[in-house]
């Protein structure tokens, strides 16, 4: 009856409910958000432009970042059947080969929304979708580093989304500035995405996936999350007051000075507090973003 049971599920549908679920929808927010802060720093009045805009927002989000989801969870569905079997693929409410396939299929669709915003946006895309695959597919497969991989969602979740939103809104390669902010912030990203490795620490040793948890143990791997997220926005704050932006290097500077306590206070507790720091450091460090943004901006003259 069992074995019946299994085998039939490869023939079934998965519901609307469970497509979603796969490509989780909280994760959109970053991607989204540095593309509005590329939109922003760009300095261009968008005008008849906001059809490029919210194309751009639904790429970044649902499309690509939806896209690396689906594609990491079913590379991932054997750790995740011991760290977390509650999620859709473990589970079966994503049955058979579905996920491989809306894997496949949101690369298509992205490919081709990507092609309509533009050369710019369609070139970085691509390169997005290209980290996507490479961080949870064999052979590459490099979310089985703590270095490579964190680092490549890193500049797909926010160093690519600024750099294709502002390349598209001003129609050129963007700025020194620009980039240098964008660089600078996606480095930043890699402790937080250390942080979002503490929650499968017991399976990825298990499955040999080298995580700097599961490598240096978690408050050591803690203490180096908080020191990558650190000093990209020491940096940021100093860039900022060279090119006389004070007011915006001060606002970035007060957002860091609440993350320094919320990261003393993760590091009591680690393992217990990554997911609190990610809903309030994280949300101070975003914002920090947007405060540079602006300040590019008005460097741009807008």
């Amino acid at each position: 009856m069992v074995h019946h049971a299994a085998a039939s599920s490869k023939y079934m549908v998965p519901t609307p409910a469970a497509t979603l679920e796969l490509l989780k929808p909280i994760t959109w927010f970053a991607p989204m958000w540095a593309f509005g802060c590329g939109v922003v720093s760009s300095g261009i009045s968008l005008g008849d432009r906001w059809p490029y805009v919210v194309g751009g927002i639904l790429l970044a989000g649902p499309l690509v970042c939806g896209t690396s989801q689906a594609v990491n969870d079913w590379y991932d569905r054997e750790v995740d059947a011991i760290n977390e079997p509650g999620r859709v693929i473990p589970s079966g409410r994503m049955p058979g080969r579905w996920g491989f396939f809306v894997a496949v299929a949101n690369t298509l669709l992205s490919l081709a929304v990507a092609w309509w915003l533009g050369p710019w946006v369609f070139g970085a895309a691509t390169v997005g979708l290209a980290l996507a695959w490479a961080y949870s597919a064999p052979p590459l497969r490099l979310k089985r580093s703590g270095w490579y991989g964190p680092a490549a969602v890193g500049l797909c979740y926010e160093g690519l989304p600024w750099f294709t939103a502002a390349a598209a809104a001003s129609g050129a390669f963007p700025g020194y500035a620009t980039l240098s902010i964008a660089l600078l912030y996606s480095v930043g990203a890699h402790g937080i995405m250390t942080l979002n490795d503490f929650k499968s620490v017991e399976g990825d040793r298990r499955m040999g996936l080298a995580s700097l948890p599961a490598v240096f143990g978690v408050e050591r791997a803690a203490r180096l999350a908080c020191f990558v997220m650190a000093v990209p926005q020491l940096l940021v704050i100093a860039l900022l007051l060279r090119w006389g932006f004070p007011i915006h290097a001060s606002i970035v500077a007060a957002l860091f000075a609440g993350q320094v306590i919320c990261m003393l206070r993760l590091l009591q507790d680690p393992l217990r507090r990554a997911s609190w720091y990610n809903a309030t450091g994280t949300t101070m460090y975003v914002f920090g973003m947007l405060a540079s943004a602006f300040a590019l901006r008005a460097m741009q003259g807008g």
